[in-house]
């Protein structure tokens, strides 16, 4: 695979590299979307369905993660038999298909049960979406487009909460769910009319266990890529850590109401920022000087961050609040996007299998480390800043480990 983009009239038939990007970008977004959008109306819909503990709320979050994160297993073996578009298809129908169903739904249970399928259709959307850029693009430029992705990605939490916030003043919270499969038709119907199929002829790989099991081997026995995966999957713990137990913090802790939206939306800018910044930098100083660099600035941040969380007023002030989480977030914007792509790097012959199999770790394990942060909220901010900080010391520690104790430098692994 060359370090630029492919001959496009062959990887991308009539579409350019905007629209491309542009494209991948609401794919992915989709997801972020069915985890937003819906902050605001957790309160809501607790009260709608009889929940009475506050933190099980944040189940609704958590039963999708596990089905985004359990499903992406399959669509990697899958999308690398049969392609990227017709799986890219079928898993939104699902997605389309079980927000339209939560219209009906009778219990808390269920609506947990639909949120977990729905999960399973939106895994496409992830493991598919890498699998399709990892065709056309490699190396740094990978990273590159991937910064960019996640630029136009980043946009979808800016908006996200202060749409379902609008959805409510309107309407029932279940509106937000018809909202969801609206957007999901929409983008689907832009990526079945305008993209072709990029897996390569020579790249297709038998659909069988033994397959399947190789292909496995091969991820799971490249030290880079393990690493990197298992240290992005405790970085994204915190973040979603913070998504369930978002809500409970700014408005219980903070009292910001309707206000709740706009604080979220500051925080997406300065990671769509961080990620344009990378975009810009990554061709220039590559993806370990960047991510490494940025790695060890979330760790500093998040250590005075739990030092003036335990020795300062209680609660801590809210702008002093936002301002460490907004830098600690900056830093994650550079971690994310060279992190997957440092994993991604050496298995571009097994695209699909890998970004599947890195997928599922990073999902799974990243919403089971968020779950325990989130559950373990007690009315302060202090178990999600120190998750925060032992996730961040985690993550470097794995980071080590894959660079063989050596910082800013390749170990005869392609950047």
């Amino acid at each position: 695979m060359s370090d630029s983009l492919q001959s496009a009239p062959k990887a991308l038939g009539a579409m350019g590299r905007m629209e491309f990007i542009a494209m991948m970008a609401f794919l992915m977004a989709l997801n972020a979307l069915a985890i937003d959008i819906m902050l605001p109306g957790l309160q809501e819909i607790g009260a709608s369905l009889n929940v009475d503990n506050e933190n099980h709320r944040q189940y609704v979050v958590s039963a999708y993660l596990i089905g985004f994160g359990v499903a992406q297993l399959f669509y990697g073996p899958i999308a690398d038999r049969f392609g990227r578009r017709t799986p890219m298809i079928i898993g939104l129908a699902i997605y389309v298909i079980s927000s339209l169903a939560v219209v009906l739904v009778p219990s808390f249970g269920m609506l947990l049960l639909l949120r977990f399928i729905q999960g399973i259709g939106s895994a496409a959307t992830r493991v598919i979406t890498v699998s399709i850029v990892r065709d056309v693009y490699g190396g740094r430029r990978m990273a590159e487009v991937m910064s960019l992705i996640m630029m136009v990605f980043m946009v979808i939490p800016v908006v996200a909460p202060g749409t379902g916030q609008v959805i409510m003043m309107f309407g029932h919270w279940h509106w937000i769910f018809v909202f969801m499969a609206a957007i999901a038709v929409i983008v689907g119907t832009w990526m079945y009319v305008r993209l072709p199929e990029t897996l390569a002829a020579e790249d297709v790989r038998p659909f069988t266990a033994r397959v399947i099991y190789d292909g496995f081997r091969i991820v799971l026995t490249n030290r880079v890529a393990l690493c990197y995966t298992i240290a992005s999957t405790f970085i994204f713990g915190a973040l979603f850590g913070f998504i369930n137990s978002a809500q409970q913090i700014y408005v219980g802790i903070y009292g910001l109401g309707v206000w709740f939206p706009v604080a979220f939306a500051g925080v997406a800018i300065f990671m769509a920022l961080s990620s344009f910044v990378n975009a810009k930098l990554v061709g220039r100083f590559g993806m370990r000087k960047l991510s490494h660099a940025s790695l060890l600035g979330f760790i500093a941040i998040n250590l005075i961050w739990l030092i003036v969380q335990v020795l300062g007023p209680q609660p801590m002030p809210f702008a002093l609040f936002i301002t460490f989480f907004s830098l600690a977030m900056f830093q994650f914007g550079w971690i994310g996007s060279n992190f997957n792509s440092l994993a991604m790097e050496p298995l571009g012959h097994v695209a699909g299998t890998a970004s599947s199999v890195l997928g599922f770790m990073g999902t799974v394990g990243g919403s089971l480390i968020g779950a325990a942060i989130g559950q373990a909220y007690d009315g302060t901010a202090l178990p999600m800043v120190a998750g925060y900080f032992v996730v961040s010391i985690i993550g470097l520690i794995f980071v080590l480990i894959g660079e063989k104790g050596r910082l800013f430098h390749a170990h005869n692994q392609p950047v």
